[in-house]
């Protein structure tokens, strides 16, 4: 399901149908890998990242929300948030062998506007290259 707000990338047009494809984590030692790469804490979302280390062109990115977000639907919005965010901007911004993991926020995630998000996100990703 994609939010109604993103629909429309940041030059107005429509995004494309065919986009970059972002693997899926979905091994805990994949998670685990992630969380002792680099980090940043942003408003919205904590992102952590990991380089790969290989000669592998794909970005792969994981998603979680621990139980202090809030409810299964809860959580589960966000997360879907989280995906949708990371489809907008990580395909411009990821760079290839690394691994992402979006971490949802209590109250923030969920709430929060989804350009506010993506900019955390950018903001984020500047960080942790950088």
């Amino acid at each position: 399901m994609t939010p109604p707000e993103a629909l429309v990338d940041d030059t107005g047009n429509t995004p494309p149908a065919v986009s970059v494809c972002l693997d899926v984590l979905k091994k805990r030692p994949d998670f685990l890998a992630a969380a002792k790469g680099r980090r940043q804490a942003m408003k919205g979302l904590v992102l952590q990242m990991r380089d790969r280390r290989d000669d592998s062109g794909k970005i792969r990115v994981g998603y979680t929300c621990s139980k202090k977000v809030g409810n299964a639907v809860t959580r589960n919005r966000a997360k879907r948030r989280l995906r949708e965010v990371a489809r907008k901007v990580l395909t411009a911004n990821g760079k290839p062998g690394h691994d992402y993991v979006l971490i949802g926020r209590a109250g923030t995630t969920v709430d929060r506007d989804f350009q506010g998000l993506c900019e955390d996100l950018r903001r984020a990703l500047a960080t942790v290259h950088g």
